[in-house]
């Protein structure tokens, strides 16, 4: 019978590895909870000084409201629900829009990165379309899609498509040359040739357009509902205007925030993810 022994020199190695990895672990979560200190203490700060200054200077509400007043229009809004009625109707148009504008971004840009007729065809138009500004084309995209949701979702597509295809190019155009040279030798397939290098090449830019896209789609959301719209917290936010309730339009703005920062963070943790090899050498293009 034959005694499996394990090589003191092997096992030595092995624990040492995982007391490097469990000090990283500790060093990151003291430095993540080392910066939400400071800006736990940051925000104290600004709201108290800015409770200080709207009761010492006497500051009308109508005009700008204290943190505690905001923090009552928040708290009824989301209670009665008005919030949570108008941040998913707001959802549904950031959602199916950007979901649509990446889907047509990275298409199209694959078709231009492959195709040299497309991008000569295609690229100018989209470079003349993008020169646009979206809010030029609201009036026409009401028109032809009426005031639902319809109107919103092209507004978000035509805004979110441009940032993700500018980047897959730019990751797509910036594979190396002597990987594809060695695979084309080997393979000369297109498509394997594009699965095996150029796809992997392109998605940390693939991401940062992501990451980029998602909070122009939220933006775009709201911009749309303001030049019309049955709900949404665009909507909600004209209303308060109307009303002169500031206290709400803040209570709106801090929904937006929240929700923005939570998509951002939603897309970047899946792009470590997905693309956990090329995070540090990213250097996205920005739009």
């Amino acid at each position: 019978m034959t005694t499996m022994e394990t090589n003191p020199a092997t096992a030595n190695s092995t624990e040492a590895r995982r007391a490097r990895l469990s000090r990283r672990r500790r060093a990151a979560m003291i430095g993540r909870l080392r910066d939400f200190g400071i800006w736990l203490a940051s925000a104290v700060v600004l709201l108290i000084v800015w409770q200080y200054l709207v009761v010492t200077l006497e500051i009308s509400p109508a005009v700008f409201p204290t943190p505690v007043a905001v923090w009552d229009s928040l708290y009824v809004n989301m209670m009665d629900g008005t919030f949570v009625r108008d941040l998913w109707f707001t959802m549904k148009e950031v959602m199916i829009g950007f979901f649509g504008g990446a889907t047509l971004g990275f298409l199209l840009a694959l078709l231009i990165s492959e195709f040299r007729p497309v991008r000569v065809l295609l690229y100018p138009y989209v470079i003349a379309f993008q020169s646009v500004p979206k809010t030029a084309l609201a009036p026409m995209f009401l028109i032809w899609f009426g005031f639902g949701i319809e109107s919103k979702v092209a507004l978000v597509v035509s805004t979110v498509f441009f940032p993700v295809l500018v980047n897959t190019l730019a990751g797509i155009e910036r594979t190396d040359p002597d990987q594809l040279d060695l695979l084309r030798a080997y393979c000369g397939k297109r498509a394997r040739v594009f699965m095996r290098v150029k796809l992997p090449s392109a998605l940390p830019s693939v991401f940062a357009g992501l990451e980029l896209g998602v909070v122009l789609a939220l933006i775009m959301a709201v911009v749309s509902e303001f030049l019309g719209a049955v709900g949404g917290l665009g909507y909600r936010i004209m209303i308060f205007n109307t009303n002169l309730d500031m206290a709400g339009q803040f209570a709106a703005i801090i929904v937006l925030s929240i929700v923005g920062y939570i998509l951002h963070f939603i897309v970047r943790q899946i792009g470590e993810r997905v693309v956990f090899w090329g995070r540090a050498k990213q250097g996205a293009t920005k739009v």
